[in-house]
């Protein structure tokens, strides 16, 4: 049986000249606004429908996929039917940035559950890196490697902290008490919402070396009413990393069947980072 690098490769192979089609005509591409505020486009789906073909012939025509696009309104069957093998498909995390010419701050996301909790996740996005170059990572949860353009990178724990926070919301949520507390504890905050993956990925990769702009680490990465698909792989890369991530009262997030059977599974919020600024947003109280 091939390996899941396998399969990450092939996505990084099939999914780049998707993406270069797609951006080379954005002025001509529809797009739809959902109900929940954000973005749909022609190429979120075809993304999706070639990510999920890949991983079925990968793993099988029966494989359990939860991808955003699927439309799915009741509870998920085949996922509270099955062993805990689980795909997440994000097509494109960061759609609102893939619209707009100028913007690189956008993905393509797969997040492998087994036993119902991360081992393996592949992030591409296909712009990012100095001169628009593609950038992919993947990780391993199991054996914590993380793989930066096929390379084997230590984590961000590794490294000085760097006292920036990722603390996006959502439109009209604000949070001056919390934002009051991080600026007096020294934290320089990001709150506009580009790519949740990709911030989270900045919470346990250094990337700054790779983009122009240079796009510095995350000590922290906070989020509310974070969806599955947003959140999973970045979940993944923590666990490689070394990293904690909890709710805001410090639990752990728990993926279980039956959270993961809903028609959109959502974390009530998603706190990542490294213990000690963790531990400094609980003992904040701030939230």
């Amino acid at each position: 049986m091939s390996t899941i690098s396998s399969l990450w490769s092939r996505l990084e192979d099939q999914l780049l000249p998707v993406f270069a089609d797609y951006r080379s005509r954005l002025a001509d591409l529809p797009i739809e606004v959902k109900g929940d505020r954000t973005l749909l486009t022609q190429a979120d789906i075809a993304v999706q429908e070639l990510v999920v073909a890949a991983i079925r012939d990968f793993d099988g025509p029966g494989a359990v996929v939860i991808a955003e696009e699927d439309e799915q309104v009741g509870a998920r069957a085949d996922v509270a039917g099955c062993d805990g093998r689980v795909w997440i498909v994000d097509p494109i995390d960061g759609t609102a940035e893939f619209v707009r010419n100028e913007s690189v701050e956008f993905c393509s996301v797969v997040c492998l559950l087994e036993d119902w909790q991360p081992r393996a996740a592949f992030v591409l996005a296909p712009e990012l890196g100095s001169g628009r170059v593609p950038v992919s990572v993947s990780a391993d949860a199991r054996t914590s490697q993380l793989l930066l353009d096929g390379r084997k990178v230590s984590p961000t724990s590794e490294s000085k902290a760097g006292m920036r926070m990722s603390a996006t919301r959502s439109r009209g949520e604000e949070r001056p008490a919390f934002d009051a507390a991080a600026h007096r504890a020294g934290y320089e905050l990001k709150t506009r919402t580009t790519s949740q993956t990709l911030d989270m990925l900045r919470t346990a990769v250094d990337l700054s070396d790779r983009t122009t702009p240079s796009l510095a680490s995350f000590d922290l990465f906070w989020r509310r009413k974070q969806k599955l698909w947003d959140g999973a792989a970045g979940l993944c890369m923590a666990m490689a990393a070394g990293l904690r991530s909890c709710d805001e009262s410090g639990e752990p997030l728990r993926l279980t069947r039956d959270f993961l059977s809903g028609a959109t599974p959502t974390f009530p919020a998603d706190v990542t980072g490294r213990p000690e600024a963790v531990a400094w947003f609980l003992e904040a109280g701030q939230v």
